[in-house]
C-alpha cells in the first residue's frame, strides 16, 4: 500500500508538472503570435526586468512581455486571460512590496518600460505620454520641449503609473496638487480585451477608479496630462531641527498648527529624519528671501533657523532632490535594497499621538543603529492644493489628511522581523490614540504585513465599496490580481 500510494502521489505530481509546462509553452506561442517581444529567460534584459526594489522579495515570473504599442498590450493581456495567467503591469519597479513583479510568483508580467514617449502640444499645453515613462524623463521632456511641468514624486526612476495611479505625492503637491490631479484623460486596456479612452466625461467611472486605484482595473497604455508653466526660480532649503524629550511635542503641535494654518501655497516641505539628524527640507517656489519670511512664523516658534538655502531654476530644483541623473529611460539599472516600509495618512499628529511618537523616536529609535528614516510629508492644509481639489473626481482616499507619514527601515532577507517589530510599533504606537476615520494608509508605501482585507481598509477607505463595484463590473475574474488587490463586490444572493 505504501509503494502503490508513494507512485500515485509520483505520478499526479509528474502529470502537474508535465500540465504546467504545456500550459507556459502555450503561453509563449500565444505571446509570439501576438508580435510582442518576451525577455529570454536568463538574458540581460530579463535580469534586468526582475531585479526588484526591495530586494527581500523577489518572485519569478510566468513570462515577461515587453511591448511596444497598445495593440501589443491588449494581445498580451488576452494571452494572460485565456490561458489563466494573472496578468501585472510593471512600469518603474519601484514598489516596496514588488507588486509591479505580481507580488507573488507565476505572473504574466507586461513591462511597459521601452513604451516612453512625450509629446507636448504646444497649442494646448497638453502632453500625451506614454504609459511607461518614467518621472525624471517626464519632467525633462515637458521642461525641454515648452517649459512645462506637472507635480509628481522626486525619484527619477520610479515609473509615472504606479506612481500617478495611487496618489503621487511630491515636493510641488502643496502648490500644484497631487500627481493624479494633473491627468485629463487615459487610454485604458480592460480585462476584456477592449481599449477605451476615459476622462471626467468618458467613461467617467473607470477614469474615477483609475486615479487612485488604477492597478486594480487594466493596463493603461496612455496618459493626456496638462500642464502649468513652472516658476522662474526655486529656493531649496534645509533647516536643522534637533528635537529634545521636553519640547519635541509642542514642536510637532507648531508644525501642525502652522501646516493647517498658515503654510503658503507656494511652500512645499517635509520633516526627515534619521538616527543621526532631523531637518525640514524642501522647495518654495519663489525666491530666498520670500521663503524666509514664509517660514519665520515656524521657525521663531521653533527656536530654530535656515541652514541652507539656494536659489536655482525648476530643473535644478528637481535635480537637486533626485537621487541619480534626472533624465531616465531605458535601459534602467535598479538601485536595490533589503528594508521594510510603511506609510500612514494622517488628519493630525498633535496631543497624545504626538507625544507617543516622539517618545518612541527619542527613547527607542534613537538607540537604534540599523539604518532607519522617517519621513512627514505636508500634504494639506488650508493653502493646500492636494485640499482645493475635488475630492470626488478620483478615487484618492486620502485628500482630506493633514500629513503622510512614512517609516521605513533596512533589513537583511533572512532577518526581517526585528524591521518588523521597530516599524510596526512605532506606527502602532502613533496611531493608538487616534479615532479610526483620523488616519489611514498610502498605497504608494504599501505595507507587506497586511492580509487582504485589512490592506483595502486602510488604502481606499469610503471610496472601497464603490471600488469593489467597479471592479466587479470590469474584472470579475480578477486577471489583474496581486495579494492586496481590490476584490470584486459579490452579488446579491438570487442574482
Amino acid at each position: 500500500m505504501h509503494s502503490a500510494a508513494a507512485f500515485c502521489l509520483g505520478l499526479v505530481a509528474s502529470l502537474a508538472q508535465a500540465a504546467a509546462i504545456a500550459k507556459h509553452a502555450a503561453l509563449e506561442d500565444c505571446l509570439s503570435s501576438s508580435k510582442t517581444v518576451v525577455d529570454a529567460i536568463g538574458s540581460e534584459d530579463y535580469n534586468r526586468d526582475i531585479t526588484p526594489f526591495n530586494k527581500r522579495l523577489e518572485f519569478t515570473p510566468a513570462a515577461i512581455a515587453v511591448p511596444t504599442t497598445a495593440e501589443q498590450i491588449q494581445s498580451a493581456i488576452a494571452c494572460g486571460s485565456r490561458l489563466g495567467y494573472k496578468v501585472t503591469a510593471k512600469c518603474g519597479g519601484h514598489s516596496y512590496a514588488s507588486l509591479g513583479l505580481g507580488g507573488e510568483d507565476g505572473h504574466l508580467i507586461i513591462e511597459l518600460d521601452r513604451m516612453n514617449s512625450v509629446k507636448l502640444d504646444k497649442e494646448t499645453n497638453i502632453a500625451t505620454v506614454d504609459s511607461g515613462a518614467r518621472l525624471g524623463h517626464l519632467a525633462a521632456e515637458l521642461y525641454e520641449q515648452g517649459n512645462r511641468a506637472i507635480s509628481h514624486g522626486t525619484c527619477p526612476g520610479v515609473g509615472i503609473s504606479g506612481h500617478i495611479l495611487h496618489g503621487g505625492f511630491g515636493l510641488s503637491s502643496h502648490s500644484r496638487g497631487l500627481a493624479l490631479d494633473w491627468v485629463v484623460g487615459m487610454n485604458v486596456a480592460l480585462a476584456n480585451g477592449s481599449l477605451v479612452h476615459t476622462s471626467a466625461t468618458e467613461n467617467k467611472d473607470i477614469y474615477w477608479g483609475l486615479l487612485g486605484a488604477g492597478s486594480n482595473f487594466g493596463v493603461v497604455t496612455s496618459y493626456e496630462l496638462k500642464t502649468f508653466e513652472p516658476p522662474a526660480n526655486v529656493t531649496w532649503f534645509v533647516v536643522n531641527l534637533p528635537l529634545k524629550k521636553n519640547t519635541s511635542v509642542a514642536a510637532l503641535e507648531a508644525i501642525e498648527d502652522y501646516t493647517l494654518n498658515t503654510m503658503p501655497a507656494e511652500l512645499n516641505m517635509r520633516l526627515f529624519a534619521t538616527r543621526q539628524f532631523t531637518q525640514l527640507e524642501g522647495i518654495y517656489q519663489g525666491n530666498k528671501t520670500d521663503l524666509q519670511d514664509a517660514l519665520a512664523p515656524l521657525l521663531n516658534k521653533l527656536g530654530a533657523s535656515i541652514a541652507q538655502a539656494q536659489t536655482t531654476t525648476w530643473i535644478k530644483g528637481l535635480e537637486h532632490f533626485a537621487t541619480m541623473k534626472l533624465n531616465q529611460t531605458y535601459p534602467y539599472t535598479q538601485v536595490q535594497e533589503n528594508f521594510y516600509g510603511k506609510g500612514l495618512e494622517l488628519k493630525g499628529l498633535s496631543g497624545t499621538a504626538a507625544k507617543n511618537f516622539a517618545d518612541y523616536w527619542l527613547d527607542v529609535a534613537k538607540k537604534e543603529t540599523a539604518r532607519w528614516y522617517i519621513q512627514l510629508d505636508l500634504q494639506g492644509g488650508k493653502n493646500s492644493a492636494v485640499w482645493k481639489a475635488d475630492p470626488e473626481l478620483t478615487s484618492y482616499a486620502h485628500r482630506d489628511k493633514l500629513y503622510i507619514l512614512q517609516f521605513y527601515m533596512t533589513t537583511t532577507s533572512g532577518a526581517p522581523d526585528k524591521a518588523f517589530k521597530f516599524v510596526n510599533d512605532w506606527a502602532q504606537t502613533t496611531i493608538a490614540p487616534m479615532a479610526s476615520d483620523d488616519w489611514g494608509m498610502y498605497f504608494n508605501y504599501p505595507d507587506t504585513n497586511l492580509n487582504r482585507t485589512r490592506a483595502q481598509e486602510m488604502y481606499w477607505g469610503k471610496n472601497l465599496a464603490r471600488l469593489q463595484q467597479l471592479k466587479a463590473e470590469l474584472d470579475p475574474k480578477e486577471l489583474f490580481y496581486y495579494p492586496v488587490s481590490i476584490s470584486p463586490a459579490e452579488k446579491p444572493e438570487g442574482l
